[in-house]
């Protein structure tokens, strides 16, 4: 009797020790342990029995099988091959779930199918913000995603212009959704204990009429060269980086004057429909 006490209840903690998992630094794992938070993220990312859900970062699959009792499908994807045995411990019983093992920043995520129309997910904080975005990017489908991160990496996200958070994630996040912190989230859900906080982010994409372009190459590249040297105006950035190709400076001043912008305005002061503009009256 005392054997089977000793066995941990929680899910993550019991994989751990029945399949000897370490968690690993260099890839940001921090497993959830707490599953009283499983549903706070439920309730934030409004889970219907229809929804085609992507979670980035499967670990322990704690989140994993909360989602597939609850969802129509499951895509998993997951870098880790040492997490093969546990994470197959918590899907295996769930028809609905298919497991990518891979890089989320590489692996062909419009080819998933059934294709997914939320992200719910506890995401590696190395990429966390740059799979957000490329999830935005590459997956039209989606409309919703809650996930948690970083506090630094959610609040930039989420920040608003003029401040020292706003800057290239924010701009091309929220050109495309509507980006808010839905809370913080203490660090006592993970283990190991990260040294860092965490918030959990919500983003739902906006409705983008037929009239306004669509996020390009050549406007994410503008966004990234505006503020790829912060201490610049916005116009010596461009010039610097490269962002507005055969752009003049001068030309980049006047359209900065035809959108009622100061010729020596810096990146973070516009907000993310005015680098839309400014790529509309540049030509790019």
């Amino acid at each position: 009797m005392g054997a089977v006490s000793d066995v941990p209840v929680q899910p993550s903690l019991r994989r751990m020790r029945r399949f000897g998992v370490r968690p690993s630094r260099e890839l940001g794992q921090n497993f959830l342990v707490d599953s009283n938070i499983l549903g706070v993220i439920e309730r934030a990312a409004e889970l219907a029995p229809e929804d085609v859900v992507l979670e980035i970062g499967g670990g322990l699959g704690v989140l994993t099988e909360h989602l597939a009792e609850r969802v129509a499908h499951v895509h998993v994807v997951e870098i880790d091959e040492r997490l093969r045995e546990a994470l197959h411990d918590a899907t295996d019983p769930h028809e609905n779930v298919s497991v990518h093992w891979g890089d989320a920043m590489t692996i062909d995520l419009a080819a998933l199918a059934p294709a997914p129309t939320k992200v719910v997910a506890n995401l590696p904080y190395g990429i966390a913000a740059g799979v957000t975005l490329r999830t935005i990017e590459e997956l039209e489908g989606v409309r919703s995603w809650v996930a948690m991160a970083q506090r630094e990496v959610g609040e930039r996200l989420a920040a608003s212009p003029g401040g020292g958070e706003y800057g290239t994630p924010s701009v091309l996040a929220q050109l495309a959704c509507e980006v808010r912190v839905v809370r913080a989230i203490p660090r006592t859900v993970f283990h190991p204990v990260p040294n860092v906080d965490s918030v959990l982010v919500g983003l739902r994409r906006r409705e983008r009429p037929a009239d306004v372009p669509a996020m390009s190459p050549a406007l994410r590249a503008l966004v990234a060269g505006s503020f790829a040297h912060r201490r610049k105006t916005l116009v010596g950035s461009l010039a610097l980086s490269g962002g507005a190709p055969e752009r003049s400076r001068e030309q980049v001043r006047d359209a900065l004057r035809e959108l009622g912008l100061p010729a020596d305005v810096r990146a973070e002061r516009l907000a993310p429909e005015e680098f839309r503009a400014l790529a509309v009256a540049l030509g790019l």
